[in-house]
């Protein structure tokens, strides 16, 4: 139940258009209702079963009443005009009853898809607010599958939700009343027989919950397992490794396969399971109801409206195992949607967070430590250091010595487990997350490129540039000349992440973008590890262009990217081992000379 009522919670923002759907709902299962005992004079004028001389009835009884109108209306007009009324009367009440169905589709509608574009909206804004931790554990399959494919779910369940409880019920209880009215003894006749048929239903659906969440999970692998190979191509063929990918998706689409047939057939039973139950009590209904007749304890006009009658509470209770389905599949998306949106997210703003604009004295760790979720160890170590502005700064070390993860405490993609990091002496968690990043331009070791044009993707969506400070841009980053020569030079389209052009072309692009945002500090994280010899040079004199006068922190492998630094750090295992300038530092035996002497060999 705690499921169905967070469902509804999704319809607060959409009062009206659900109140209008209920009340439209209501109109179309009190209309519904009404056609049923409709149904009586008809019969009555049809078997001409009307009294010649009408007799005014004297209780409530509602066969004597309909009896005594038909009869009054045929002795005044006759029985073709009187068959007409009643025809009349019927299209009119149909008319309303599909009039007010269609008004109930109406008004759900825009709440539909309005809740849709809203979670939408939500998760898309969610994963952009995240911390990064949150992506080193999670699929981006599953994330794609929220969604898309669980969004969608919970619509459907949304409708089903509204037909289950405000519409069907209504009819249900009507007929039901009428059918009591007309006969309490074929009604508890009736009432058992449709009980043992819905517990023999209900046990065809007591599994689809679970069996959803695993079609949505296998779902979210086969969209991470196509993600990955898509982005991986050239490796995968590289390596001939396509049958190794085929395999994998072949078992994972073979178990979706296999899950989903078995929920499909589960569902799929239902309609013929319920029919054929249905025409069995129907079936039963009519012989038992015929003896009734036999016996002039009931009269066939109004058997006849009875049978309506148990038609109408017959397709509402079918419906509930079609909703109940949906219900289920809706709430295990909603589950996983919930799951996301309630993650806490712990790199936010201070209530009370600085806003800070300029860089002007220095950056200062101080006793500094930090290890990721699910390690063992530290991927920082007490690390305390300063850097002064206008400074380059150089970090060294193999793989995995705490070079990037230093780079990512900056901006607080993570948040340091020990210690402070102070900005012109404010710590970096007191200023506003925006403010602090405003400093920062980054160029990282991949760049990262939209499927888009090459104006925008150095502008990165923002208006305020001119079309002179973006080509300026390029010019500093020597990426003008290649842009000119492109077909509609910076309108060109570069395709999904900049595959269009090269690495070094690539690279220059987001050199560009980190040159027009014009940041107080730039942080390079091995933006030339990647690239060959004529486009390390290329981007390496536009890196050298864009550090002058700005505060810079360097992260690379090689050589000739830090001996020009103010400032080398050397990191091992998390911790700072050496710190000095390149003349200080190969001058003594210890890790920065022996890394020197690798890159003279290579």
């Amino acid at each position: 139940m705690e499921g169905f009522w967070r469902l509804l919670s999704r319809i607060k923002d959409y009062k009206r258009n659900f109140i209008l759907s209920i009340i439209s709902n209501i109109l179309f299962s009190i209309f519904t209702i009404i056609s049923i005992p409709l149904l009586v004079p008809f019969f009555t004028i049809l078997f001409d079963r009307s009294t010649p001389e009408p007799v005014l009835p004297q209780g409530n009884n509602l066969n004597e009443w309909l009896k005594y109108s038909i009869s009054y209306l045929i002795n005044q007009h006759g029985k073709e005009m009187t068959l007409l009324y009643v025809c009349i009367t019927l299209i009119i009440v149909f008319f309303l009853k599909n009039f007010f169905r269609y008004t109930a589709q109406y008004f759900i509608t825009p709440m539909r898809y309005g809740i849709i574009y809203d979670l939408r909206k939500k998760l898309f804004q969610k994963y952009l607010d995240l911390p990064l931790s949150f992506y080193s554990n999670e699929r981006k399959g599953a994330l794609l599958s929220s969604i898309t494919v669980d969004v969608q779910e919970v619509e459907w369940s949304i409708l089903s939700v509204i037909e289950s409880v405000f519409k069907s019920p209504v009819i249900m209880a009507g007929s039901i009343i009428f059918m009591l009215y007309i006969s309490p003894q074929l009604t508890v006749f009736v009432f058992f027989l449709v009980v043992f048929a819905g517990v023999i239903i209900g046990k065809s659906v007591t599994t689809l919950k679970q069996n959803s969440f695993n079609i949505q999970d296998s779902m979210a692998n086969l969209t991470s397992h196509v993600e990955e190979t898509l982005g991986g191509l050239r490796i995968i063929k590289g390596f001939n490794a396509e049958s190794y990918q085929a395999g994998k998706f072949e078992k994972e689409n073979g178990f979706f396969r296999d899950i989903l047939i078995k929920v499909i057939n589960r569902r799929d039973m239902a309609a013929p399971l319920s029919e054929f139950l249905g025409v069995t009590v129907v079936t039963i209904l009519m012989w038992y109801g015929a003896t009734l007749v036999f016996k002039a304890e009931l009269e066939p006009e109004t058997f006849f409206a009875f049978v309506f009658a148990f038609y109408q509470v017959i397709e509402p209770a079918k419906s509930f195992s079609s909703a109940y389905f949906n219900i289920q599949k809706g709430l295990a998306a909603l589950e996983r949607i919930d799951r996301v949106l309630d993650m806490h997210n712990d790199i936010t703003s201070k209530p009370n967070a600085r806003t800070k604009n300029t860089f002007n004295q220095n950056i200062i760790f101080d006793g500094v430590s930090f290890g990721y979720k699910d390690s063992s160890r530290s991927a920082l170590s007490d690390v305390s250091l300063s850097i002064q502005k206008g400074e380059i700064v150089a970090l060294v070390g193999s793989s995995g010595a705490g070079k990037s993860t230093f780079v990512d405490l900056l901006p607080r993609f993570y948040d340091a487990t020990e210690g402070s990091i102070t900005i012109d002496g404010i710590n970096t968690k007191d200023m506003t997350v925006a403010s602090l990043r405003s400093l920062f331009g980054i160029v990282s070791q991949d760049p990262v490129l939209l499927h888009d044009t090459i104006a925008n993707n150095i502008t990165f969506g923002r208006n305020e540039y001119t079309d002179e400070e973006v080509i300026e841009a390029a010019k500093i980053a020597n990426a003008h000349d290649f842009i000119s020569a492109l077909p509609n030079g910076y309108q060109t389209s570069i395709g999904d992440r900049g595959l269009k052009l090269s690495g070094g072309q690539r690279q220059r692009l987001t050199i560009a973008r980190a040159v027009l945002r014009n940041p107080p500090i730039l942080i390079l994280d091995e933006a030339t590890s990647a690239l060959d010899s004529e486009s390390e040079k290329l981007v390496q004199e536009a890196l050298e262009k864009v550090m002058k006068s700005r505060t810079s922190i360097v992260v690379a492998h090689r050589l000739s990217t830090i001996q020009k630094a103010n400032k080398i750090i050397v990191l091992e295992d998390g911790k700072i081992v050496q710190t000095g300038n390149h003349t200080e530092l190969v001058s003594v035996d210890g890790p920065y000379k022996r890394f020197v002497e690798i890159q003279s060999f290579a």
